[in-house]
């Protein structure tokens, strides 16, 4: 596992031994992050990657040019694994760990009206975590209007063309895997 793109570029990321953590293969975030370039650009953005086991996409929107990143991440092993990328890279200072559960991290940050340009959900397959966090998390209400949302799910999950403020863009199959992309607007139910 690598960095693909940026400052960063073909340097080696450590990755958490055993099962624990599914890293997202390169050649899909390869994908993600030329679309998310070319739609809203990463230069000077603040995002976060919930479930960030390794650490492996908000560390590329650093590379990428990203101002900062909050990791949230709660396996002890997966956190000392993303503290390891990070000091190894020399982005320790860009990128902050929060070693929670990614629904308190969330209910935290919309209680304080922290907005992120952006926000990437990468959690275990097959347990519908993506789906609980639109629906009842809140997860719209942490991006800024006109900020994207990113999940990352098997191939056979389902998910909302809408929740809240966040308006389905696309969906991009890529083996078992699928991506997400979804953007804030004005929530018209409130």
């Amino acid at each position: 596992m690598r960095v693909i793109a940026g400052t960063l570029r073909g340097r080696r990321l450590k990755a958490v031994a055993g099962t624990l953590v599914r890293p997202t293969a390169d050649r899909v975030r390869e994908a993600l992050f030329s679309r998310l370039q070319a739609r809203y650009g990463l230069a000077g953005s603040h995002v976060c990657d919930l479930y960030a086991g390794t650490g492996a996409l908000g560390i590329e929107a650093l590379s990428r040019g990203a101002e900062s990143a909050v990791f949230v991440e709660k396996a002890p092993a997966a956190v000392a694994c993303l503290r390891e990328n990070l000091a190894a890279l020399g982005i320790d200072g860009a990128g902050r760990i929060e070693a929670v559960g990614v629904t308190a991290a969330v209910a935290r940050w919309r209680r304080d009206e922290r907005r992120f340009c952006g926000v990437f959900a990468d959690p275990p397959y097959g347990q519908r975590l993506v789906a609980a966090l639109m629906q009842q998390g809140g997860v719209a209400e942490i991006i800024r209007l006109g900020g994207w949302f990113v999940a990352e799910t098997e191939r056979a999950a389902a998910l909302p063309e809408r929740a809240g403020a966040l308006v389905k863009v696309r969906e991009d199959c890529y083996g078992d895997t699928k991506l997400w992309l979804y953007e804030a607007e004005a929530d018209e139910s409130v």
